[in-house]
């Protein structure tokens, strides 16, 4: 609680006690619950006896509406976010490729020049040292390949900062720039439970297969990166919408990696194989008869792979349900 000092009539001063600006509690005076905002409704409310500590909070969002992406730029007053995929984290400022003034007017061929110096310099400023030239260089290759994969943008954020810790650690010298920044996407993909058989990282990169895999266990090792096992059940979505199958089959392909699993019939075996044969075998038995070759194609599986798995998780499946 603060002081506030008075001038009274007679000159004397007086101190009268502010009143304690409302500090956000943590937890509920009531029953020591944890307390929750809830922004649609602008009310804080203890999640355990629903008790309402404020019901009149203040909205901090903007006072303007937008409904498309031009309107919202026009009012936004603010810049862009930061971001982990620009080697300056989209802190810096850059010089427009327009030559027109402030009034939108075309400028004189030498204002031009100067301006084409100026940029030139300024992208020099931008990148002053090696390691921003090496961070611009891996993150552009991060953003190509995530956006020929289609891969989502916070996975994409991941992988910026995965290679900026590498960066930072030394990690790089002696190792290919490439290599390096398709293993940091490789592993976010990992980390954000939305996993891609590695083959079609090295079909949008530079490098081949094998060096990937070397650096990705390279960064795994020396980062330190909490990397759980991948799910077979995570390759199942992505491969059923490649193949345009059905949601029975889906559900299907569910259900035989899931007894798979219950029988411990996963350990030691590719996911990505194991989801592949789960699709192609639940196609069998919808009778939607995808070809070996097809789902080969689009889980970048081998056929023989696909067939012996196939064999297994019917096999189980079958002694499964002959036990229920």
């Amino acid at each position: 609680m603060t002081k506030i000092q008075l001038n009274t009539e007679d000159g004397s001063t007086g101190e009268q006690n502010s009143v304690t600006e409302s500090q956000p509690r943590s937890s509920c005076p009531e029953c020591d619950g944890d307390v929750i905002y809830d922004g649609e409704h602008g009310e804080t409310t203890c999640e355990e006896c629903g008790l309402v500590l404020e019901d009149a909070s203040i909205d901090r969002g903007p006072e303007w509406r937008a409904f498309h992406g031009d309107e919202k730029a026009e009012k936004s007053r603010v810049g862009a976010p930061m971001t982990q995929l620009m080697h300056d984290k989209g802190l810096s400022t850059t010089i427009g490729w327009q030559n027109k003034d402030a009034y939108g007017h075309s400028v004189s061929g030498r204002k031009r020049a100067r301006l084409h110096r100026l940029r030139i310099w300024d992208e020099r400023f931008r990148t002053k040292d090696s390691q921003e030239r090496n961070l611009k260089h891996a993150l552009g290759e991060i953003t190509r390949m995530a956006s020929a994969l289609d891969v989502p943008e916070p996975v994409c954020e991941t992988a910026g900062a995965i290679y900026r810790r590498a960066v930072e650690q030394a990690l790089l010298p002696g190792r290919s720039i490439e290599g390096m920044a398709t293993a940091a996407l490789y592993a976010a993909a990992r980390q954000h439970t939305t996993p891609r058989p590695v083959s079609e990282f090295a079909e949008v990169s530079r490098v081949e297969k094998i060096r990937i895999q070397r650096a990705y266990r390279y960064l795994s090792r020396e980062l330190g990166l909490q990397i759980e096992p991948a799910d077979p059940l995570e390759y199942v979505p992505q491969f059923a919408s490649t193949l345009n199958v059905s949601d029975e089959a889906t559900r299907q392909a569910h259900d035989l990696l899931t007894t798979a699993k219950e029988q411990s019939v996963h350990s030691g075996k590719s996911p990505a194989g194991l989801a592949a044969a789960a699709l192609y075998a639940a196609t069998h038995l919808t009778n939607e008869q995808l070809t070996q070759e097809t789902v080969s194609n689009a889980a970048h599986i081998s056929t023989v792979t696909i067939r012996n798995r196939y064999q297994e998780l019917l096999e189980v499946y079958a002694a499964e349900d002959g036990d229920l």
